[in-house]
């Protein structure tokens, strides 16, 4: 049963793999030489051939690191590089947090020091060649250490709770262990740009003026509390803009990046921010929070199921079962499932930015939207014709020109 275990976990990730490659064949059918009719004012001609190599430049590096972490992937498994760690940490403590902890701090720090030399590529090299980075080296490896603190702070205290909870709890585990979860996913959400982004951006009131004075008098038009706006230097680390809504209740808070502001007129943030107030205004937020805790609630029930089993254990070479080789497992044999749910997420979500949009549209001004995304896609160099089986299983958002059809349609 152990090795059918195993031969179905290897099955998976070649799978995926696999899949993840055709997918970019077939959004590599659409590039073109010359600049398509429907991007004509969109992009110039030499704007889109930059956008062309770039997103070949982000492709094959892609597929570098994919097919490395293949080959690594298959390597521990065949090898028995999970047991051995295993076995290394029982030379140390047999008490099963520590194990957990160690087990996953070991698997975790590895990879990601092998990573790093494909993370300093594609941001010293990749995104240099095409104007957007603005970080060094300092920054980048000091960025490195705080997610690694970040990582044995946060996910070791909650690994470690969950485990407890297991060893602590028999039959109920799932249960509380999901509360325990779901607790932490609302706290982050609502405190997230108070305690996370401090440590990497700063982050400054928006300054009285025209921009602050119109984001607060539409805001105030559609009945939507804010006195929290600020502003990020994300300038700090690249080129590329953004925005985004974080918190819950009076915690609300809008974080415009300094390269958005800079690049936008103040009726293209509006219309954004409205956008965004959309989603708020929709539930889309609440909800997606909702479902969020609903997945993290299957999966934990169906993990109850199977996390006791010690062949689950067996299957990556483990002499004995273990609480954390078995959730190992269990992970990658989830992936196919967890792959279902995100494309069921994506689908949902792409209902939501068109209806996000109409808000911004019917509300504030469908055209300064439709201006701002244009902006951002071509300051981006975002791909704008991808192939629809790769939007299918990776877009969280409708294409740029799917958006601006459906808000030229508004009025009319």
């Amino acid at each position: 049963m152990a090795q059918t275990i195993f031969y179905i976990i290897v099955g998976i990730i070649i799978f995926d793999y696999l899949l993840d490659r055709l997918l970019d064949y077939l959004n590599s059918t659409r590039y073109s030489s010359e600049l398509p009719n429907e991007l004509e004012g969109i992009y110039d001609e030499e704007k889109y051939k930059k956008a062309q190599e770039y997103e070949k430049a982000t492709t094959r590096f892609s597929t570098i690191t994919s097919t490395f972490n293949l080959f690594l992937m298959l390597l521990m498994l065949f090898s028995g590089g999970f047991a051995y760690i295993d076995n290394f940490v029982r030379h140390y403590t047999e008490n099963p947090i520590l194990m957990a902890l160690m087990f996953f701090g070991i698997i975790g720090l590895g990879a990601d020091i092998l990573s790093t030399p494909f993370s300093l590529y594609s941001t010293f090299v990749i995104e240099e060649k095409f104007g957007f980075n603005k970080t060094n080296l300092k920054t980048f490896f000091f960025d490195k250490l705080k997610g690694w603190l970040l990582a044995a702070i946060i996910g070791g205290g909650l690994l470690a709770a969950i485990v407890w909870i297991y060893d602590s709890t028999g039959e109920w585990f799932w249960v509380i262990a999901w509360a325990v979860i779901s607790l932490f996913t609302i706290v982050m959400t609502m405190f997230y740009s108070d305690i996370i982004v401090p440590l990497f951006n700063k982050q400054t009131p928006l300054e009285e003026g025209e921009l602050r004075d119109a984001i607060e008098a539409f805001a105030g038009k559609v009945g939507f509390q804010l006195k929290n706006i600020y502003v990020m230097d994300g300038s700090k680390r690249s080129t590329k803009a953004n925005a985004y809504f974080s918190g819950l209740g009076a915690k609300k808070r809008i974080v415009l990046f300094d390269t958005l502001i800079k690049d936008h007129t103040t009726e293209e943030l509006v219309a954004i921010l409205a956008h965004e107030i959309g989603h708020y205004k929709k539930k889309h937020t609440t909800v997606a929070m909702l479902v969020s805790i609903a997945q993290t609630g299957i999966m934990m029930y169906i993990m109850s199921l199977f996390i006791g089993n010690p062949v689950l254990s067996q299957a990556l070479g483990a002499e004995q079962g273990s609480f954390h080789m078995g959730i190992l497992a269990f992970g990658l044999l989830y992936s196919p499932l967890s792959t279902i749910l995100s494309l069921i997420m994506n689908y949902i979500s792409r209902k939501n930015e068109y209806a996000a949009d109409r808000f911004a549209g019917e509300n504030y001004d469908a055209g300064a939207l439709m201006s701002a995304l244009k902006k951002l896609s071509v300051n981006h160099l975002s791909n704008l014709k991808p192939h629809p089986a790769y939007v299918f299983f990776y877009y969280s958002h409708p294409t740029l020109l799917q958006r601006l059809k459906a808000l030229s349609l508004i009025g009319k």
